[in-house]
């Protein structure tokens, strides 16, 4: 799986919400790319496409984002090693940032502290939502 750099910049804009950014990429050929971006946003209907359209490395960087290890092994196993840090990256582990930058993936490191960023804002968004409704 190999992107341009350009692209997965473009992509890390689209996950930060960059809208026309992410209609680009899914008109240019990455309709994968965008679709991830909704997926991290939680939307069934992307996580469904992913998996129907031979993108379960992608569903699999989401899912493991989302904490579940064993999207992680899958990940490890099928040799999607950037991939397995982005999503161990994406789950708070600064180790798997230093790796992706070792490795000289800067651009997926930035992808995912980018996913990091929504990540933890819809987790915040969702406990502020439960503290509200137990009042």
């Amino acid at each position: 799986m190999q992107y341009q750099a350009k692209v997965l910049l473009a992509f890390g804009e689209a996950i930060s919400g960059n809208r026309e950014i992410r209609d680009w990429l899914m008109q240019n050929g990455f309709p994968e790319l965008a679709l991830t971006c909704h997926a991290i946003q939680l939307d069934e209907s992307a996580r469904s496409w992913l998996m129907s359209n031979q993108h379960p490395h992608l569903m699999a960087m989401v899912s493991g984002a989302e904490g579940n290890s064993q999207a992680v092994r899958w990940l490890q196993k099928f040799g999607f090693n950037y991939l397995k840090d982005v999503a161990l990256g994406a789950d708070n582990d600064d180790e798997a940032i230093k790796r992706l930058i070792k490795a000289q993936q800067r651009e997926w490191a930035g992808i995912a502290l980018k996913i990091r960023s929504v990540k933890n804002q819809i987790e915040r968004d969702n406990n502020d939502i439960h503290k509200i409704s137990r009042r």
